[in-house]
């Protein structure tokens, strides 16, 4: 069961920084694997009311990883990034990109959104503390403005999905 839920966004310019800690009632190791096990990842990636039909993990350093979001209505949504930094079982830096179903990097106007840049930083640290895991996100570059918080919302429902298949 998860304990914790905290939420930050701090603008530099007109982007901004967002950052949510959440603690699971779950080992550091099998956290660690809903982030690198594709069909782990499948079960919680994407916002309530969405499923992920697609995700592929080349998990290394330069490897990439994509993944697909469906809304309830069909609508599906493909991210793309590459690992830039793994510590393992402590913390994967990797880009995270929109793109289409082949993983090639599009701008969010392919999905009516503006504003975003190309590429963004995701950093997910992991932490263990008495036979809990805390999970720290930090996702850089988000424009300013509204979507900050539908990107809160959007990771924390998904983290929510997270903890639920922990159990």
């Amino acid at each position: 069961m998860e304990t914790k839920n905290q939420s930050t966004a701090t603008t530099e310019s007109n982007k901004q920084k967002l950052v949510i800690v959440r603690e699971f009632d779950a080992s550091r190791e099998l956290v660690w694997k809903a982030w690198t096990d594709p069909e782990i990842c499948m079960k919680w990636w994407g916002p309530k009311n969405f499923t992920c039909p697609v995700c592929k993990i080349d998990f290394k350093v330069g490897g990439k990883y994509l993944n697909c979001m469906r809304s309830s209505d069909g609508k599906e949504f493909w991210g793309t990034g590459t690992y830039i930094k793994i510590v393992p079982m402590e913390r994967i830096v990797c880009t995270d990109s929109f793109a289409d179903e082949k993983g090639n990097v599009v701008s969010a106007t392919h999905y009516g959104m503006e504003g975003f840049p190309l590429e963004l930083q995701v950093t997910v640290t992991f932490e263990a503390h008495e036979g809990k895991t805390k999970m720290t996100l930090i996702h850089e570059g988000i424009p300013s403005g509204k979507i900050i918080d539908l990107t809160n919302v959007s990771w924390n429902e998904s983290f929510d999905k997270l903890a639920e298949n922990l159990k």
